[in-house]
């Protein structure tokens, strides 16, 4: 079973990044169990056809007891989908958030039920806070991937982020395998984005271009790689994907 924790500040494209990789891992045959680990749950939007799923915390809130058939969703692409979830507004705390759930699943023995070949976290990195390191402090993952653009703060949350993975690497958790650079073209930004990934040492892995068919696809509430599976676009997904399996760099 392959592990990977993919981690990018808020509305840097991770998301869409994450379930699209998880459409093109199911296309080549793997079973995929995608973790969305963000209180929005929406990382799976685009795989169930932009509806949101009953979330872990919702439905322990709702029936108290819960059953693998209550959190565990399958799409029509056969991505296994999971949405942690997030407290009421106003109380508690979305990191403690993502601990329950994933306690949650192992308590229902999901990974030895579902038997995943690929097991995809979505995780929110612009805190990464106790509940937000979950999937690398706590053995969950096995390698870290980080989507960023050139912008700012989305290398300011990449950096943080590298720093947490580092932090935990003498403990043997999961390590830092580079960063997938989701471009917004604009002039430098590449640039920007090696400088960053020199500092933090780490490798660009993947170039991911802006392309319409993303938005195209969004509108119809799937990813790129079931509504456009002929697009230059569902090519460059199917890359990164077989690249994040096989290993080595783009």
């Amino acid at each position: 079973m392959k592990r990977i924790a993919i981690y990018g500040k808020g509305g840097i494209g991770k998301s869409t990044t994450v379930s699209n990789l998880s459409a093109a891992m199911a296309k080549l045959g793997l079973t995929v169990l995608q973790i969305g680990c963000d209180p929005k749950a929406d990382s799976t939007r685009n795989l169930t056809g932009g509806k949101n799923i009953p979330t872990v915390l919702d439905t322990l809130r709702d029936k108290g007891d819960v059953e693998l058939d209550d959190i565990v969703f399958k799409s029509k692409t056969g991505v296994l989908c999971v949405e942690s979830g997030g407290p009421v507004p106003g109380v508690g705390c979305a990191g403690r958030g993502i601990i329950t759930a994933f306690e949650t699943l192992e308590e229902l023995d999901a990974y030895a039920v579902f038997s995943p070949d690929v097991v995809l976290y979505d995780v929110l990195g612009d805190v990464v806070c106790g509940g937000f390191a979950m999937p690398i402090r706590g053995g969950y993952a096995d390698e870290v991937c980080i989507v960023t653009s050139g912008e700012m703060m989305s290398l300011y949350a990449a950096a943080n982020i590298a720093q947490a993975v580092k932090s935990f690497a003498p403990r043997g958790y999961a390590g830092l395998r580079g960063l997938i650079f989701n471009a917004k073209n604009f002039e430098g930004e590449e640039g920007l984005v090696q400088k960053a990934a020199d500092e933090i040492d780490a490798s660009i892995l993947f170039h991911i271009p802006r392309d319409p068919h993303v938005q195209r696809s969004e509108e119809q509430g799937k990813t790129v790689v079931e509504a456009f599976p002929d697009s230059h676009m569902a090519k460059r997904y199917q890359d990164l994907a077989r690249l994040l399996l096989e290993g080595g760099l783009a």
